[in-house]
């Protein structure tokens, strides 16, 4: 498989594992609304040949935008010609969220070596175990599927508290179509560390890894990326990938310790919404 075809791939996959709140397909290009919870989930993605002049999409694309009343954002991936970037820059769209891919061939991956592992088979019908135990008292609780509890926790964790976003966003994670490993930690009940693993066509992807502030540095993060990638291989995944914001050095420093490196960067064009 030739690198462009890979990108192409593990484009197709994310857009798979993060849906949207609307989604409108438009002459090859999937023009995506979720009240700008994600830069990913609220923006225009090509996914097709064009057959409208490109200045009549971009329009469009700005009324649809307006009548959201929210900022007008297109996704910039290498697979597209240089000249759409260029052209959003001259029509004062700002580079916005520059974000890495990794990827890896999990014959390359640095496990994080656990203590043990317990299986409750009781109503558990995807092999997950239960719980793994990492060292200094680790404990990783799995589940195989996304609960409101995990979610409302999740929003703790990321800071969500729009009570529009807490609406809709539940839906959009219960409707992601690909099996799914759901990590999490919690301390006296409280989860203060999070993750979420995406299986699709032989590759496992890492989601919503969050950790509490005040529990930081102490390999939590190491911890639930390790036990969703063993047990994503132990179902056959061969591939592991991730998105992660350029900048965030910490984060790129684990996932590199685990074996991941990078493939591409994509970034956003945006601007304020446009009135009307």
């Amino acid at each position: 498989m030739t690198n462009e075809a890979y990108i192409k791939l593990i484009e197709e996959i994310s857009l798979n594992a993060w849906p949207s709140h609307k989604i409108e397909l438009y002459d090859g290009w999937l023009i995506r609304f979720s009240h700008n919870y994600t830069h990913r989930t609220n923006s225009v993605t090509q996914v097709g040949a064009s057959l409208i002049p490109i200045e009549e999409k971009i329009q469009y694309c700005e009324a649809v935008y307006a009548n959201y009343h929210t900022p007008v954002i297109f996704k910039i991936s290498p697979l597209l010609d240089a000249s759409f970037d260029r052209l959003l820059a001259q029509k004062g769209y700002e580079i916005q969220h520059v974000t890495e891919v990794m990827t890896m061939n999990m014959e390359q991956f640095h496990c994080y070596p656990s203590v043990s592992a317990e299986y409750e088979y009781y109503g558990r019908n995807s092999g997950l175990p239960s719980f793994i135990v990492y060292p200094n008292d680790v404990i990783v609780l799995l589940q195989d599927r996304i609960t409101d509890e995990w979610i409302t926790a999740l929003f703790r964790l990321n800071g969500t508290t729009n009570p529009t976003l807490r609406r809709i966003v539940p839906s959009m994670f219960k409707a992601i179509p690909k099996e799914t490993i759901v990590a999490s930690i919690e301390i006296d009940g409280r989860m203060v560390a999070s993750g979420l693993g995406i299986m699709d066509r032989g590759h496992v992807g890492l989601y919503a890894i969050y950790v509490d502030a005040s529990c930081r540095r102490k390999s939590y993060a190491r911890a639930i990326c390790s036990a969703i990638l063993s047990e994503a291989r132990k179902k056959g995944a061969t591939q592991a990938y991730l998105q992660v914001v350029q900048g965030n050095t910490y984060a790129k420093k684990l996932y590199t310790s685990l074996g991941f490196t990078d493939l591409y960067t994509y970034w956003f064009r945006a601007k304020a919404s446009i009135p009307g």
